[in-house]
């Protein structure tokens, strides 16, 4: 597994032309201003007077309370506390419901070439919108090798060393109408505490089969085979079968995890060998879990029936 990629930047141009922001001051150069925290700042203390410790490269969002405080604010405070808040730590600033923009704080923010950006939408939308776009661009990102599927609609990332037949459990899974998001690598970001995979563009759509080559799955069997990404629900590692080893046999083992980018998902191990049919394993494992996830437990089950067994004096 490579190294996760973090402080990724965005920059305000990509947020400004992403939700068709007006820009009200600066020039084009204060759009290459950047932020790497995926939050916004409310700045009711700062408009106090009180700038305590806290992070600051955060986008400052000025909504109708901010704007009604602002109406009762002396020039003498505006005129201290506008540069505190434009400084170069802050990426920018955010008026909201076209909120009017302070005379001092544009002729402040021009001087400093300081992007404010106004939107005609309501406070509290543009800080969801926003949180969420800034989390998903800046979420923590890996690779890994695997192929990831969308089965019975729940995402299943197939781990295995090569040769293990991934692909083709793939193919098999495609062929039974459940949805290949990408084969080989997968790349995957932790999105609000999940862990969320998609292909490469350079793979995308493609599947790899030793000795076919490489198939075009959009064309062989439909736009509806493919999905751009998938939340990833469950492991699945295919492993040679051994004579010795232990397995799950009744389901009450301890359930297993695989960390993923701080993330751990649930992981079942299924043992390769000669006859066994992957994709009608792979499919009993992932309606078993979804089961398992409902509340209902096989091997209470099978407990339930030896009780009622050995109550019967073991007589069948």
């Amino acid at each position: 597994m490579s190294e996760i990629k973090y402080e990724k930047k965005v920059t305000i141009r990509e947020i400004k032309d992403f939700f068709k922001l007006e820009q009200v001051t600066g020039n084009e150069h204060a759009l290459d201003r950047w932020t790497v925290v995926p939050d916004i700042n409310r700045p009711g203390f700062e408009l106090c007077g009180f700038f305590r410790p806290a992070e600051p490269r955060r986008i400052v969002i000025i909504g109708n309370k901010e704007s009604e405080f602002i109406k009762k604010m002396s020039e003498k405070d505006q005129r201290e506390r506008y540069p505190l808040l434009t400084d170069g730590l802050t990426p920018a600033i955010i008026i909201t419901k076209n909120n009017i923009l302070p005379p001092i704080l544009k002729e402040i923010a021009e001087a400093n070439n300081f992007p404010i950006l106004k939107t005609q939408m309501e406070t509290y939308r543009m800080i969801t919108d926003i949180i969420t776009f800034l989390d998903e661009k800046l979420a923590p990102e890996d690779t890994m090798s695997g192929v990831l599927m969308n089965v019975y609609g729940t995402g299943v990332l197939l781990l295995g060393e090569s040769g293990m037949g991934k692909s083709e459990v793939a193919l098999e899974l495609i062929r039974h109408s459940h949805i290949l998001i990408s084969d080989d690598r997968v790349d995957v970001q932790h999105i609000h505490n999940s862990v969320y995979g998609h292909a490469p563009d350079i793979i995308k759509g493609l599947l790899e089969i030793r000795g076919i080559g490489i198939i075009d799955v959009e064309k062989m069997f439909g736009a509806t085979a493919l999905a751009d990404s998938q939340k990833i629900e469950l492991v699945i590692r295919l492993v040679p079968y051994e004579e010795e080893a232990e397995y799950n046999r009744i389901g009450d083992e301890t359930l297993r995890y695989t960390r993923i980018l701080d993330v751990l998902v649930p992981t079942m191990t299924l043992p390769i060998s000669a006859g066994r049919n992957l994709c009608v394993l792979v499919e009993s494992a992932v309606t078993n879990f979804r089961l398992a996830q409902a509340g209902y437990n096989s091997s209470d089950e099978i407990r339930e029936r030896f009780r009622d067994f050995t109550k019967q004096g073991g007589n069948t």
